[in-house]
């Protein structure tokens, strides 16, 4: 395709309505034209815009109502004479013009669509930079703290962790370096020691070895925290031995 022809796709680029070729040799021209680039940008947000501010149930019956309307129009003629006359003379029933509104109406459907898809992955993405904006001013929280008390421990042959847990903020955090990655198809599962019994308190992630894990939820009255190696997605339970325990410094 020529670049002419390439600098018109960017609509169709956003509905994600081009053939694969074609898909392929645009974002191939996205690379190198920032201006396809910015239209595509804005046309996607528009896109997602456009989904939320439509968006409804349809009225009941719309589809049945629809499909008998179409059922009942007729072909126009090509332009001459009395509008109508030429289908009416042939007596060709209006099938291409069910055809061409049954298309519209698909393609109106297909777009909605994914406009919505756009407009939820949108939605999906702003909620968790916000989730991880919120749990970076509460781990800097906790570190910044007047009472914040830390202990460290080794979960690992060149490893380091280090808990720092603080009672006004009422939440700890988990600091480790040099940790190996754990076997494929696990996790390490870090807990709090509550009263005997072991409460899940997050996941790290398997691919860092370098860490700072907000853990879930309060510390209330819990003792300390550990740290096991469990299947990926975790468990409601510790299911092997610590690799780690560490007890919270007296107040």
């Amino acid at each position: 395709m020529s670049t002419a022809e390439l600098h018109t796709l960017t609509g169709a680029y956003a509905l994600h309505a081009l053939p694969e070729d074609e898909r392929r040799a645009f974002e191939r021209h996205l690379t190198e034209c920032r201006a396809c680039a910015q239209e595509v940008s804005e046309l996607s947000a528009t896109a997602a815009r456009l989904a939320l501010a439509v968006a409804a149930a349809p009225p009941r019956g719309m589809r049945e109502e629809v499909l008998r309307r179409i059922a009942t129009v007729r072909q126009e003629g090509p332009g001459h004479g009395t509008p109508g006359r030429a289908a009416r003379a042939s007596g060709v029933p209006g099938r291409w013009s069910r055809y061409a509104l049954a298309a519209c109406l698909a393609a109106a459907a297909a777009l909605g669509g994914i406009a919505v898809w756009q407009s939820q992955l949108a939605r999906g993405a702003q909620q968790q930079a916000d989730r991880a904006h919120r749990q970076s001013e509460l781990l800097a929280r906790v570190l910044s703290a007047p009472d914040a008390r830390t202990v460290s421990g080794r979960p690992g042959a060149g490893a380091r962790g280090t808990v720092v847990v603080s009672a006004s903020v009422n939440r700890a955090v988990f600091l480790a370096s040099g940790l190996a990655r754990p076997p494929r198809g696990e996790v390490y599962q870090l807990w709090f020691a509550d009263g005997g019994a072991m409460r899940p308190a997050g996941l790290m992630d398997p691919d860092a070895t370098d860490a700072s894990v907000l853990l879930d939820g309060p510390v209330d009255r819990a003792t300390g925290i550990g740290i096991t190696v469990e299947p990926a997605g975790g468990s409601a339970r510790p299911t092997s031995e610590p690799l780690a325990l560490m007890d919270f410094p007296p107040a």
